[in-house]
């Protein structure tokens, strides 16, 4: 069973005095929706949108940081009345707010990926391809032997992002190829500065979360309080675990500890 590390309780009582200036930002997949083999198929736990409208009433700004399609989060949410949100899709290269999506053209590369993505994944049955408009995604979760597809489509998944100039984010069981220079790191960054942020509680579940966790780290650094809680799964991302301050059990657990920490 997972371990929380250190307890709840000082770290509740360090957000007491900065729950209105505190940035609370959240992954959905595997964070505020179990993981499931169909990505689309997806759905935040019932319970969500509750405890952030919640969470919302008390804190500077509450935002979902995510590799899907910004309005993907907001439908498979149930997110839309959620006071103030804020959801960075394809992480943090569009933008969702108060109903309205920003998001830039197409990125170059994008047309040749999802073509060579396409016609790669024909020799691995089960393997599938998520097309998120701005970035194509690899996932081998459902091939026969998926640790052996996502090993076996890597080197040419490196060669496809070398050639459009694109970046590979490797995930669990997914290859996503993807405009450079774009990650969760950044987008955390753009939404601390936004709300002059004194305190981030980031929660996430992936390796695509690693430069957010960087970000929180580095914040600490100018004096901005840090929390990072790492949702566990039987898919567990040992990189992620060891530098998360409160380690949960799946979406349940997160949304637990943000009752504990922010609500409670």
């Amino acid at each position: 069973m997972p371990e929380t590390k250190p307890d709840v309780a000082p770290i509740r009582a360090a957000l007491a005095p900065l729950l209105p200036h505190t940035l609370v930002a959240l992954d959905f997949d595997g964070v505020l929706a179990p993981i499931v083999p169909r990505p689309e198929d997806a759905r935040a736990l019932p319970q969500a949108a509750h405890v952030l409208t919640e969470v919302a009433r008390r804190v500077a700004r509450v935002a979902i940081v995510t590799g899907r399609p910004a309005l993907d989060a907001v439908r498979f949410g149930a997110l839309e009345k959620v006071p103030g949100l804020v959801v960075c899709g394809h992480y943090g290269l569009e933008r969702w707010r108060d109903g309205r999506v920003e998001s830039p053209g197409e990125a170059a590369g994008i047309v040749e990926a999802r073509s060579r993505a396409t016609a790669l994944i024909r020799d691995f049955p089960g393997t599938t391809i998520e097309d998120k408009g701005h970035s194509v995604a690899i996932h081998t979760r459902r091939a026969d032997h998926p640790d052996a597809a996502f090993t076996a489509l890597r080197p040419h998944a490196e060669a496809i992002a070398a050639d459009t100039g694109l970046q590979l984010t490797p995930g669990r069981l997914v290859l996503e190829l993807r405009p450079t220079g774009v990650d969760k790191g950044a987008a955390l960054r753009d939404l601390v500065q936004e709300v002059s942020a004194r305190a981030v509680v980031y929660a996430g579940d992936d390796l695509g979360d690693l430069p957010a966790v960087a970000a929180v780290r580095s914040l600490r650094t100018d004096g901005v309080t840090g929390v990072v809680v790492y949702s566990d799964s039987s898919e567990a991302v040992p990189e992620f675990r060891e530098q998360a301050d409160l380690v949960v059990d799946g979406p349940a657990g997160v949304l637990g500890v943000l009752q504990d920490l922010l609500i409670s």
